[in-house]
Order: C-alpha cells, then sequence, then structure tokens
C-alpha cells in the first residue's frame, strides 16, 4: 500500500484516492479546517479501520463529509433552522448534528450508536473533487491520533499515521486550521458542541441564545467529537494564561510580548489576529513539542470570536491526562 502525498503543484490522484475507499482503505485529504482521516462511511469495516488507526475512543463519534446540501438530506431530518444554516455557512466549517433518517446509510459504529449524525458540506475544492468521484458519504475525523495535535499540513498526515492511511491528498496548509463548530439541532434549544470555525456570535445572529454543551461522563457516546476533557494534547504539558515562560519551557506567544521577556519560540499572531492564530494553533503545538522543552507555556488569548475555539483546544490539550 502506497502511503504517497503528492505536493500541492502535482495534479491530484482523485481518482485513485476514490479506489482506495471504495476498497474500504483510509485516505487523507484537505478539508478548510484540518487535513481529514476519510473512510467509507456507509462500511462498518472502513469506519472500525478509522477508529482504529486513530486509536480513538468508541464513544466519540465522526462527522460525516458530504458534497452539497442534497446529499446530507438522504442521511438527516433538516429543520427549518438547519436549513437556513446551511444555506449560510455550507460549503463551509460548520457541522450539523440532526436526526438520522430511517433510511440512513451510514454505519452505526460513526455515531455510536446514537440516532444523531454530525454531518458537514467542507469548502475546500480537493475534498469536494474527492467527495464526488467517491459518490458516498465519507466519515472523516481529523487525521491524527485520538487526543493528539490535529494535522494542517499533509506532512503531519505521512508522520502521525504513517502506513496507516494508504494515500494521502496534499492541497497545502489548511485556511482555517481549527476544526469546524459542532452545533446540535436535534435539542429543544440549539447547544454549542464544539467551538470551531464559525463564531457562536454568527449562528446566534440566526438562531438567537444557543445553549452551551452539558458535561458528560467518559464513558457516554458524545453526540459530537471534540468533547474529551483531555483532547487535541501534545505529549509535554501545557500552561495556560502565562505571563512569561519559564528557562525549560517552550514559549508560545498572541500579541505583543511584555517588557522585559524574551522573544516567544513561535508566534500565534503577533498582531493579535485570531484568525492567523487559529490557523497556526496546531503546527506550532505540534513544533514545540520536542526536547529540550518540558512544557509548553501559552500567552493568554481572548475568548471572542476564533479565541473561544482556540482556548477551547488548548484547554482540552492542557487538561489532565487519563492515568497520570
Amino acid at each position: 500500500m502506497s502511503n504517497t502525498a503528492l505536493s500541492a503543484s502535482s495534479p491530484p490522484p482523485i481518482a485513485e484516492a476514490a479506489e482506495h475507499l471504495r476498497a474500504g482503505r483510509l485516505v487523507g485529504f484537505p478539508t478548510e479546517t484540518v487535513y481529514g482521516l476519510g473512510g467509507d462511511a456507509t462500511s462498518d469495516r472502513a469506519v472500525a479501520r478509522i477508529f482504529d488507526a486513530k486509536e480513538r475512543p468508541r464513544f466519540n463519534p465522526l462527522i460525516i463529509h458530504l458534497p452539497d446540501l442534497e446529499a446530507a438530506r438522504k442521511l438527516v431530518e433538516f429543520t427549518p433552522e438547519a436549513r437556513r444554516l446551511a444555506d449560510l455557512f455550507w460549503p463551509g466549517p460548520l457541522t450539523l448534528v440532526l436526526p438520522r433518517r430511517a433510511d440512513c446509510r451510514v454505519s452505526l459504529l460513526a455515531s455510536a450508536g446514537l440516532d444523531t449524525l454530525a454531518v458537514r458540506v467542507p469548502g475546500h475544492p480537493l475534498a469536494q473533487a474527492l467527495l464526488r468521484a467517491f459518490a458516498r458519504p465519507i466519515a472523516t475525523p481529523s487525521a491524527n491520533r485520538s487526543g493528539r495535535v490535529s494535522p494542517t499540513l499533509a506532512e503531519h498526515v505521512r508522520s502521525e499515521l504513517g502506513d496507516r492511511v494508504a494515500l494521502v491528498l496534499d492541497g497545502g496548509p489548511c485556511r482555517v486550521g481549527i476544526e469546524s463548530t459542532v452545533l446540535d439541532l436535534s435539542r429543544e434549544l440549539p447547544t454549542l458542541l464544539r467551538p470551531g470555525g464559525v463564531a457562536q456570535e454568527a449562528l446566534e445572529g440566526v438562531l438567537g441564545p444557543i445553549a452551551s454543551a452539558p458535561n458528560v461522563e467518559d464513558s457516554i457516546a458524545r453526540p459530537s467529537p471534540g468533547m474529551l476533557a483531555s483532547h487535541y494534547a501534545p505529549s509535554i504539558p501545557v500552561r495556560l494564561e502565562a505571563l512569561a515562560p519559564t528557562p525549560d519551557e517552550a514559549w508560545l506567544g498572541f500579541g505583543a510580548v511584555p517588557p522585559g521577556i524574551r522573544a516567544p519560540d513561535l508566534q500565534l499572531s503577533e498582531s493579535g489576529d485570531p484568525i492567523e492564530a487559529a490557523a497556526r494553533l496546531f503546527a506550532a503545538l505540534r513544533s514545540l513539542d520536542r526536547p529540550p522543552f518540558t512544557r509548553i507555556a501559552v500567552m493568554p488569548i481572548p475568548e471572542a470570536g476564533l479565541g473561544a475555539a482556540i482556548n477551547d483546544r488548548l484547554r482540552r490539550a492542557a487538561a489532565p491526562r487519563p492515568g497520570a
């Protein structure tokens, strides 16, 4: 099995990638958020391979990627609110959790046995080309081992998953660089399950107030990925709201550095731009996750807009690890 990432300037082997998916193998491909690890969502075996490749807890469901709204309507029941959001934000970094249709073809393993399904229409042209060539739903978590930093470059997928993935389509750096927002519309009140590439304020501008996700036990099936307390974690600890680093810490900056403090080892955004910071976040954590550093210290990041999604990822990266 080849594990080739074609350069962004090479003709992308879409047909070859689709053949791998039809054979039940896994393919890495870019979306506008992060690189995804795709498998045939209608195949229990392919979905099981995704969990195996990621070493992912079975109670953390997968997002199903589709080429357009009409394809999504074949899998889930759309409410009027869901249709409004799809018209405004699809293709794009918004995932909607909706009730499964009775004739939904997607493997129950992909949704952890729940009666809901998380669906998204990605905006990246390579993702769209693959979805249309394959002509089936693609179950697509981020292309990394579970709990690790999400990939924003093709080389991250290769280094993280190796021969667990048959082919990686190289579309260059991801534009958004942080996962999709996940909104549950299967409840009485719309509920934000995961902050992401579409800000909560933008959704509330359409729907009005949105509830926050409830806490769930580790053994309970979640309606969305990204809801584990410890997630998106480098191998070394992460310290948040840091105003200065210690000598052994990697120093991850955001905005202006306080006077007298050494320059950051990496900057998420020197100008304090949360969009720039989101696009750089996972690559920065990967780069700093190495000797001689024993911890990563992160400067404070405001909660407004995409800052909320960045801080959500960082809090999960900094959370105590199971068994630690």
